[in-house]
């Protein structure tokens, strides 16, 4: 409560553009305009718009009602603006598709014509109608008249609202410095506006830093990262913060503070990544970076292409027995060196965390255990790379030999309907890259790649399947089944489903595609932000369509794999973009924000704190205030955080707050009119404004 207080404290205050609205009824005669929008075919066809129109003329205080075939389009906007000042219109009502689509559009429409923007309702019939109900044309019509004239109802009590403006902080915050955080930090730098680039591992670069090679144009990947790493570093506007997590984060869109907690490195600038101190350091532990497939010392080097390139020391490994400082020719180790925490103020965040790769369970169908020759793709990048545990060769575990046959499993934590029922969108390329690089280096090699379908979806991938089976890699629409030991190699059962058969096939190793799934370092930050997630725990975009790059919280983008999982040429892609949003923030010197908030009427708060406890957004703060000379509690809204999402006015039993734009009167008038006719034949939904 105290920590809240004290966040806000540090807000700037919010400007409005105009009065609070008013809480009496308005004395001013009513004039509402209706129009009823066929959508092309989308809404006409099942809706009879014409009815519906005629209908509505009709209810209370409605002076023209009109249909339109495209309402949102040019002629259908300007016959608003034309009606509003012929007619005197105060109210719009528009009977189309979702606010949440053109909602914006139909309030610019009414503001470009002098009317306060918040004094138009939309009816959804479309979504809520005619989508719904195709197969009674007649219902449905019905059921469009009684949304207009829930609609009427409403909006015969709306007050005219006005946005709120705040001053922004020209600065943005970039968690995550993988190959698509990387990307928006520059580029929001090299527009001028200061950036802050917050990563939990030693190094830059990502999950990409572990990759041999791309497969648009198997290039190197690191011909790919640790340029693009070394211009983040070098760059004057932004600051790199390196085994660095967010320990919070509070404000809003322009204004947010974000307190940073950054682990020592144990090691200084001074560093010339000699080597000498991990020679001296008795300890070694697996190396996560090689998929605990090698080795590395308590102190040691992220790895050989790493950026910042600095040793660093495993808190949890070290004993500091103090063997590496002694041996350090430049005396850049410091054991007692100490974390620190810093706070930064920025106006857009860019959320960047990335993926992990799906890791199969003990118990699993492909006998997978770390131990025996199956291994994972991640495992088998490691393999081919020079600079990997194994020299670039792909061994057996179980003998060090190269094998002579191999085999691919594709979809392994993916497309289950049990499990991840996603598609990871990379692991057909990246099998079918591994069997083009393994192929190059041992012709010999006999591959086959066992899969439901492979999914080659950009414009260059089909020619990259093409490519390996022309290079004897053989393909088979055969899901496996389970793998088991054989005689001196592993035993696959699958089924063939063009030869709808049976098959089993004896192989030296086995490969898992493995799938991409969201991290688990997430959830702390969507506590933090209040960021939904979607169903398989991705986070998710505001609109899949109109929004894909932002979240629900005004001013948080998303950037990469933590979205759903993406190749390296989308993530950047995705990078930039969400950049450019970020600017579109950074650019001004206020931001808008629109006036659908709660109000708390301090006179009703008896001081339950229950809307305190549920706003999902930290909204509401708790003031200390004197009453008839005691100190009570009073809940009040920090205007500027507030989403209007109306949990605490439904919460309330004081009914002490309010949902702007969402009163009881018009809440309560969209009731009766629904329910007018036939109560007992309707059932009536309360559905998010959004």
């Amino acid at each position: 409560m105290e920590e809240n207080a004290r966040a806000e404290e540090s807000l700037p205050e919010i400007a409005e553009a105009g009065p609070e609205p008013e809480t009496e009824e308005s004395e001013e005669e009513l004039r509402i305009g209706v129009y009823v929008c066929h959508c092309g075919l989308n809404i006409a066809q099942v809706v009879d718009c014409a009815a519906v129109a005629e209908y509505a003329a009709t209810l209370p205080d409605v002076v023209v009602a009109r249909e339109n075939m495209y309402s949102c389009a040019d002629p259908g906007q300007i016959q608003i603006k034309e009606d509003i000042a012929a007619y005197g219109l105060n109210r719009v009502v528009v009977a189309a598709c979702s606010v949440k689509m053109h909602g914006p559009t139909f309030m610019n429409v009414c503001q470009e014509a002098g009317l306060n923007p918040y004094l138009m309702m939309m009816a959804n019939i479309r979504e809520h109608c005619s989508w719904v109900h195709r197969d009674d044309p007649e219902g449905a019509t019905r059921k469009a008249m009684e949304q207009v004239k829930m609609a009427v109802a409403k909006v015969r009590h709306a007050h005219a609202l006005h946005d709120r403006y705040v001053p922004v902080k020209r600065a943005a915050l970039v968690i995550g410095g993988g190959m698509a955080g990387m990307q928006a930090a520059l580029d929001m730098a090299d527009a001028g506006y200061p950036v802050f680039l917050v990563e939990r591992e030693p190094f830059l670069g990502g999950r990409a830093a572990q990759l041999l090679r791309t497969f648009d144009h198997m290039e190197r990947m690191s011909c790919l990262v640790s340029p693009l790493a070394m211009k983040v570093l070098n760059h004057p506007l932004i600051r790199v913060f390196t085994l660095t997590e967010v320990e919070s984060i509070s404000g809003y869109v322009g204004n947010f503070q974000v307190r940073l907690a950054r682990r020592p490195r144990y090691v200084g600038e001074s560093c010339d990544a000699c080597g000498a101190c991990a020679e001296a350091c008795p300890v070694a532990v697996p190396d996560p970076f090689q998929v605990g497939m090698a080795e590395r010392k308590a102190i040691y080097l992220p790895h050989p292409q790493a950026a910042p390139y600095l040793y660093c020391v495993d808190e949890e490994a070290c004993t500091r027995c103090g063997a590496c400082a002694e041996a350090c020719p430049r005396s850049a180790v410091d054991l007692g060196m100490e974390g620190g925490e810093e706070t930064v103020e920025v106006g857009a965040v860019v959320l960047a965390v990335g993926a992990q790769p799906y890791r199969p369970p003990e118990e699993n169908p492909w006998s997978y255990d770390g131990k025996s020759d199956v291994f994972t793709s991640l495992e088998m990048e490691r393999m081919l790379h020079p600079l990997g545990p194994t020299g670039g060769k792909p061994l057996r575990r179980s003998d060090g030999r190269l094998p002579e046959s191999l085999a691919f499993i594709q979809c392994v934590g993916s497309r289950d309907p049990e499990g991840n029922a996603w598609c990871s969108r990379i692991c057909c390329m990246n099998t079918i890259k591994q069997a083009l690089i393994l192929k190059a280096l041992y012709p010999s090699v006999r591959i086959y790649v066992y899969h439901r379908d492979i999914r080659a979806y950009k414009k260059d991938h089909e020619d990259l399947y093409r490519l390996a089976r022309d290079q004897g890699v053989i393909f088979l629409r055969a899901p496996v089944r389970e793998v088991v030991p054989g005689e001196g190699g592993l035993v696959i059962h699958a089924y063939d489903e063009v030869m709808r058969r049976p098959v089993r096939q004896e192989v030296d190793m086995v490969v898992l595609a493995t799938g991409m799934v969201r991290r688990d370092s997430v959830q702390r930050l969507q506590d933090m932000l209040k960021v939904p997630s979607s169903a398989d725990g991705f986070l998710m975009e505001a609109h899949p369509k109109l929004r894909p790059l932002e979240t629900a919280i005004t001013g948080v983008m998303l950037a990469g794999s933590c979205q759903f999982p993406k190749d390296l040429g989308d993530c950047l892609l995705q990078g930039s973009a969400a950049a450019a949003k970020c600017l579109g923030i950074l650019g001004k010197e206020e931001m808008r924000l629109d006036a659908i908030i709660a109000h708390v009427n301090p006179e009703r708060c008896n001081g339950c704190l229950v809307c305190f406890k549920r706003c999902p957004f930290s909204a509401i703060v708790v003031d200390e205030v004197e009453v008839d000379g005691k100190k009570r509690k009073r809940a009040r809204v920090i205007e500027a955080s507030c989403k209007g999402c109306g949990i605490c006015a439904a919460r309330c039993k004081q009914k002490a707050i309010e949902a702007r734009g969402f009163s009881d009167p018009e809440i309560f008038s969209q009731i009766d009119a629904a329910l007018e006719e036939d109560p007992g034949g309707k059932v009536l939904a309360l559905v998010c404004h959004w």
